[in-house]
Order: C-alpha cells, then sequence, then structure tokens
C-alpha cells in the first residue's frame, strides 16, 4: 500500500523519483574507482512535503543498507534501463561487478539470511558449477512493479493470500476491540500477535481488518490450510514470501485457524510455528481459546453482540427501508444469535421475498436461512409438517412438551431480561430426553416442537459421530455445535445410548478419549443456548450422571389399544381412496405409531399397483411383511384382525 498526498500525481512522482535513482546510478558507475571512493552517493533531492516514493517505502520497509539499497537498483535498472545494462555489458550484473563498483561494499549482504535474498528481492541466478560471487543479480518480477507503482498481490500466491478491507461500521463492542488492536500496533517495538477466538469467521476477520485499519496498516488474509498441508523445508520460504507481501502491501497478516481443528495436533502445530515465527503485526483468529504463542500475544474475545446491538441492527435496518415492527425484532433478538452481516443478509433477503407473507414472516423465514448453511453438511435437516393432531401420546407428555416450548420460547426474558443467565453460561440450554421404543413418536415430537417454535430440526445420527480415532468423535460435535450457534434450529440426536450409555471403564487411551468425548458434549449442551433433543430407546443404559444433567425426560409410551385405533383413523390422507376398514379392529395389532405409518404406506404401493382403493387385504399382506422385518412373530388371529 502506497500512501498518498491530495493534490499530487504519486504514479508521475514516483516514476520521477525512481528516474533520478538510476541517474544517480549511472552517474557513480562513471567515476573513476578513485573518485568513487572519495565521493558520497548523490541523488536529487524530492520536492519539499512530497510523499515517499516506492523504493524509500521498499528500503524503510526491509531496512536495506546504502549498498543494498544500490544493489537493489542495479537489478531494477538491468530490466528498465538499457543505460544501466550496459553497466556490466556484455553480462548481466553480478554479485561481483556490485562489489566492485555499488558505494559501501559489503559481503554480508549477499548472504541468504539478508534481506535482498531473504526476502527474494534479489534472486541469486546460477547452476551448481557457479559460486555465489559470479551469480547474476535478478530483481523479482513482483519487486520490479512495485519498484514502478504497481501495487497487486504477487500472482504466486493467487488463493493464499486475500486483501480484507474493513467494515463501514461495527457495532460498538466490535469497535472497542478494534481500537485495542489499533492501540498495540501503534506501540514501539516487536508488533503483537493478537489472539482473537470467539463468535464466527465474518465477524473476526471484520475486527481484524478494523483493527489494522486503526494502526494505518492493510490486512493480508493467509489461508491456514495452505500453512498445514506445506512441509516443514517449504514453510520458511513461503513465511518470507507472505511477509514480503505484507512490507511491500503495508500490511499486518491475519490467520483464521478455525478451518484447521485444535484436535488435529499436526495441523495446529504447522499454524503455531508459522505464527511464532511471522515477524509482521499478527492476528490468529480461532474459534476457541489457544494456548499463548511464544511471542508477544495479547488475548481477545470476540463475541456475538450483545442482544441490544442486535435488536438496534434489526431495527436500524428496518428503518432505513422505511419499516418498522417492533415486536418481530424483539422475537427475532430472542430466538437468533446474529452478527451484522447476518442480520443485513437476513434483511435483504426479506425485502427481496415480497410477495403476500407479512413482513414478520419474511424475516422470520430469512433468519432460519442464514442458520441453515453452516450445519449442511453435519446434520440432516428434517422438513418439520407434523402437527399437535398427529402426536397420539397422553396429556402429560403432551404438557412436557409444551413446557418444552415455553422454556425456548422465553428464553431471552427469563436470562437477559431478568437476569437468570448472570451466573455464567453453564446449564442455560433447553435439553430433553425422549425415550421410549420405536416408532413411539419419539421424532414426531421433535417435528411437532419445531413446526410450534419455527425453528428448522436437523438429525443428528450419534452412531455415526462416534469414532475409534482419537479425537475425532470431538471434532465433529465441535463443528456440530459451532455450526448450530446461530439459535435456529433444533438438535435432534438419535441413538443417544451409542453416545450416553454408562461410561465406560478406562482399560486404555481408546476408552479415556471415549469418556472425554462424552464428558466435552455435556458441557456444550450446558452452554448451548437452544433446544437439544436427544432420543434413546434403551433409557436404562444411560448414565444416571448425564440424566441428571437433562432438563425434561418424556417418556414415550408404548399406545395402548384406544391410542392405535386414533393413529389406524389418522395415518390414511385424505385422498387416499379406501376400502371401508375397521380402526378399533386394525387396533389389535400391537404395534407402535411408527409401524403402522409402514403398514399403511406399503399397502398403498400395493393397492396403486392394482389401481384399486386400499383394501384389507393389502394391509394384511403389508403388515405381514413389516412383522418379518421386525422379527416378531405373527399373532394368533393375525387374519382377522384385517377383518379376513
Amino acid at each position: 500500500m502506497i500512501a498518498r498526498v491530495e493534490d499530487v500525481d504519486w504514479t508521475a512522482l514516483n516514476h520521477a523519483r525512481l528516474s533520478d535513482a538510476l541517474d544517480a546510478l549511472k552517474d557513480w558507475a562513471a567515476q573513476s574507482d578513485a573518485d568513487r571512493s572519495s565521493r558520497r552517493w548523490r541523488e536529487k533531492r524530492a520536492p519539499a512535503n512530497a510523499p515517499p516514493s516506492a523504493l524509500d517505502l521498499l528500503v524503510a520497509g526491509f531496512g536495506l543498507t546504502t549498498f543494498e539499497r544500490a544493489l537493489l537498483l542495479l537489478a531494477a535498472g538491468a530490466e528498465l534501463d538499457p543505460a544501466v545494462a550496459a553497466l556490466s555489458a556484455p553480462s548481466p550484473p553480478t554479485f561481483a561487478f556490485a562489489l566492485g563498483m555499488l558505494p559501501e561494499p559489503e559481503w554480508a549482504a549477499l548472504a541468504a539470511s539478508a534481506p535482498l535474498r531473504a526476502y527474494r528481492l534479489v534472486d541469486a541466478v546460477r547452476d551448481a558449477a557457479t559460486s555465489l560471487i559470479q551469480a547474476v543479480a535478478r530483481i523479482d518480477e513482483r519487486v520490479l512493479h512495485y519498484l514502478t507503482g504497481v501495487t497487486a498481490l504477487d500472482a504466486r500466491l493467487a488463493g493464499e493470500v486475500e486483501i480484507l478491507e474493513p467494515d463501514a461500521a461495527l457495532v460498538p463492542t466490535h469497535d472497542a476491540l478494534a481500537t485495542r488492536i489499533g492501540a498495540a500496533w501503534s506501540d514501539s517495538g516487536a508488533p503483537a500477535a493478537i489472539a482473537l477466538f470467539g463468535a464466527d469467521e465474518t465477524i473476526r476477520r471484520g475486527i481484524a481488518a478494523a483493527g489494522a485499519a486503526r494502526a494505518g496498516l492493510g490486512l493480508l488474509a493467509i489461508d491456514a490450510p495452505t500453512i498445514a498441508a506445506l512441509a516443514h523445508e517449504e514453510l520458511g520460504n513461503r513465511l518470507r514470501l507472505w511477509e514480503r507481501e505484507a512490507i511491500l502491501m503495508h500490511s499486518a497478516l491475519f490467520v483464521d485457524a478455525s478451518a484447521v481443528d485444535a484436535a488435529d495436533a499436526a495441523a495446529a502445530s504447522a499454524v503455531r510455528r508459522a505464527a511464532e515465527r511471522l515477524a509482521r503485526p499478527l492476528v490468529l483468529a480461532t474459534s476457541a481459546r489457544w494456548r499463548p504463542l511464544r511471542r508477544r500475544t495479547i488475548p481477545m474475545e470476540a463475541r456475538k453482540p450483545p442482544r441490544a446491538e442486535q435488536r438496534a441492527l434489526w431495527s436500524g435496518g428496518l428503518a432505513a427501508r422505511d419499516l418498522r415492527d417492533d415486536e418481530t425484532v424483539s422475537r427475532l433478538v430472542a430466538q437468533f444469535d446474529f452478527g451484522a452481516h447476518a442480520i443485513a443478509g437476513a434483511l435483504d433477503a426479506a425485502a427481496l421475498a415480497g410477495g403476500d407473507p407479512p413482513l414478520s414472516e419474511r424475516l422470520w423465514e430469512a433468519a432460519r436461512e442464514q442458520t441453515r448453511q453452516p450445519l449442511q453438511d453435519v446434520a440432516e435437516r428434517i422438513e418439520a409438517v407434523a402437527t399437535w393432531d398427529d402426536l397420539v401420546l397422553p396429556e402429560r407428555q403432551r404438557e412436557q412438551l409444551r413446557d418444552i416450548g415455553r422454556h425456548v420460547a422465553g428464553q431471552t426474558t427469563v436470562y437477559d431480561d431478568w437476569d437468570f443467565a448472570a451466573p455464567g453460561s453453564r446449564g442455560l440450554g433447553v435439553t430433553a430426553l425422549f425415550a421410549g421404543a420405536s416408532g413411539t413418536g419419539k421424532t414426531l415430537a421433535a417435528e411437532v416442537l419445531a413446526r410450534e417454535l419455527r425453528l428448522d430440526l436437523h438429525r443428528v445420527d450419534l452412531a455415526s459421530v462416534m469414532s475409534k480415532y482419537i479425537g475425532e468423535t470431538e471434532k465433529s460435535l465441535r463443528r456440530l455445535f459451532e455450526g448450530a450457534e446461530s439459535g435456529g434450529t433444533i438438535l435432534f440426536f438419535d441413538e443417544a445410548d451409542a453416545l450416553f450409555g454408562k461410561r465406560t471403564t478406562v482399560k486404555d487411551s481408546h476408552d479415556r478419549y471415549a469418556n472425554v468425548a462424552i464428558d466435552y458434549l455435556l458441557q456444550r449442551m450446558e452452554s448451548y443456548r437452544g433446544l437439544a433433543v436427544l432420543a434413546t430407546n434403551m433409557k436404562s443404559a444411560l448414565d444416571p450422571a448425564f440424566v441428571r444433567r437433562i432438563r425434561f425426560i418424556v417418556d414415550f409410551p408404548f399406545p395402548n389399544e384406544t391410542q392405535r385405533a386414533h393413529l389406524w383413523r389418522r395415518v390414511f390422507p385424505s385422498s387416499a381412496p379406501l376400502a371401508p376398514l375397521d380402526a378399533e379392529r386394525l387396533a389389535r395389532l400391537s404395534v407402535a405409531g411408527g409401524t403402522i405409518r409402514n403398514i399403511a404406506l406399503s399397502a398403498a404401493f400395493r393397492a396403486a399397483e392394482r389401481r384399486a382403493p386400499i383394501a384389507p387385504g393389502d394391509l394384511r399382506a403389508a403388515a405381514h411383511a413389516e412383522l418379518l422385518k421386525l422379527e416378531r412373530p405373527i399373532p394368533v388371529g393375525f387374519a382377522e384382525t384385517f377383518g379376513d
């Protein structure tokens, strides 16, 4: 990034200053050895109050000596000015030529660790048989472009480095963090590393870019997976290129390590090494706090905006569209935990949707859509269409489900407005255990709650989350909860006994890490400000220590005959063609609601094949196949159940 002064044509000035420097080099070369030994290097003075040229900025940024500056000019002139190229003709300029002709020569400037070669400002071009002193001094193409005033990113870093621009405005909480970062980098001495953790990637990037701007710096983001993928011997060379780019662009560096999970020890170690070796002002961003780096490090936590600031963002966005809906804003703030970008995205989506739905519905659906992307790869979204009428349960269980809904809907009032959350974040999550045999309505009840609360429902198969590899279960669960943090979803953990069974006795490291994964999940559930529902077919298999930490336990009983009759009457859609069926007779078959639905569906396909109404014979054949699938015996009087 090149400094500019108002009313000054910097490009023309820079070209003039570079031309003057090359003229000085040619004048110096024209002197005799005796004259050069008794004279000092001289250049035409810059106009008063003129901004620094690219050469001035480069020399200051890399701390070049007089000889190093002159050698850089010699290599640049060989590309830009035929008269400079002719100085060493017929060969290109070598290090030997530079040492013999340039002012204040020093052998140390040619070392691989000195700025010219360490940062690849000038390359030593030679073959295996050529000594260093005879190597050609060739300026790097990126550096040559910089000296002429071109500031585009190095093409070799495409896909690895990104320029981050600061947001137009930050919420007050995030603005205060940006100010702290700017102050830390304005101090003298070695630049600090900022360990910025928490919130989401968009928020971390916005705070870091604004903090860099406060210090008069740009911000370059380095791709963390690229760091982790580099071999150890390649990392040093790449670090120098990234540092060089940051100096040329007058920028700090930003590495978001959340893409490299801390549970992946090798990847996390590579990112740590890079962060410790980079000498530029640096933001190391992570979703959770990492242990301190072995360099001056200032930890800062970047949380989502507090509810009051989120309310202001929603209200301000509506006001900018000449709209106002305080009641809807209150409901949105109560349910969704969004940053500024997510709120702006929801407002834009709601405005574009238009049409018949009222504004409140469009805003709510747009907010739900914002929460789906982070979960699409870690959980299955279930379309919640079931209603209370579809749920056949005793009144006690129905009231428990309504109570769960009250706790979810009233969280902001109780926790925030009434300060019940003041002691801490543990225990704030609404957790429920749904226990009962397969097919008794556990998933259906979760659907009813999701539809009632107008939230998404995401199913997590804990049996598939469990991994035999150490740390992998914890890694999957971390991704899940981080994706669900925005609050627009109900997490439905199926087959909960796969992870929450009685804890294993520690016999080896795998047992120990299995228990660590259980403890980790319990901690995340306690701090998750949403609804987590766990379903199990074997309540007795659960660890009592875990059960005590569940707020609601809902037992789903096997339906009695009266309830089964009700299920049979409701299982067929009104548009389905039916032969006369006796629901009370069908209810004699002792099966759960899920099995009843499977039988009805299979019978419908049989009838469709015959192009006839669904008849008792279709149900009997479908029920027979279902019982065989479940490995259950065919009961006495089975045929009579269907009126055969």
